[in-house]
């Protein structure tokens, strides 16, 4: 039986994690998780060509005000971040493309990326509370990272219960 792909408008889900994974590509990866690669001590540094310096006093503000874990940088933390750098990055840009199209074989990648992403932000958030670089503002941290708590869960669920995600029997 053939299958048909169902327009992205009625896919108003798939719409919004086309969104998501733009933050991310453009934002999250490339300009926050960038940034804690490419400078080591915010206080001293000479400004990378990318992040532009704005979005680096943004990023700089939220883990002075928020995140000491992000100023910390521990060697764990880092290996975190360099996996959304190298891997979240590029499945990032091709989840754009493969969801937006209605490409199915997006599911498996998108289960290795929901689970890869829960399990490094379920450690983050632990450090993060109960950890030696603890937040002072454990709500703020929290309500802030909870996207990239549920929102993997939802498409992992998504991806492993419908084996056709975007189409429908032609």
């Amino acid at each position: 039986m053939s299958r048909r792909v169902l327009p992205l408008r009625r896919r108003p889900w798939d719409l919004a994690l086309v969104a998501f994974f733009v933050v991310n590509l453009f934002f999250t990866t490339y300009v926050v998780s960038l940034e804690q690669v490419v400078i080591d001590d915010i206080y001293r540094f000479t400004p990378p060509i990318w992040p532009p310096e704005g979005l680096l006093a943004l990023v700089h503000w939220w883990e002075r005000t928020f995140d000491p874990l992000l100023i910390a940088r521990p060697a764990w933390y880092r290996a975190t971040i360099w996996l959304d750098v190298l891997a979240f990055g590029p499945f990032y840009a091709a989840a754009i493309w493969a969801y937006a199209k209605g490409r199915e074989w997006i599911r498996i990648p998108s289960i290795i990326w929901g689970t890869m992403l829960f399990t490094n932000v379920f450690i983050i958030l632990g450090d993060e509370l109960r950890g030696i670089h603890a937040t002072p503002s454990p709500a703020i941290v929290v309500g802030a990272n909870a996207p990239w708590m549920i929102v993997p869960i939802l498409v992992v669920a998504r991806m492993w219960l419908q084996p056709h995600p975007f189409t429908e029997d032609a």
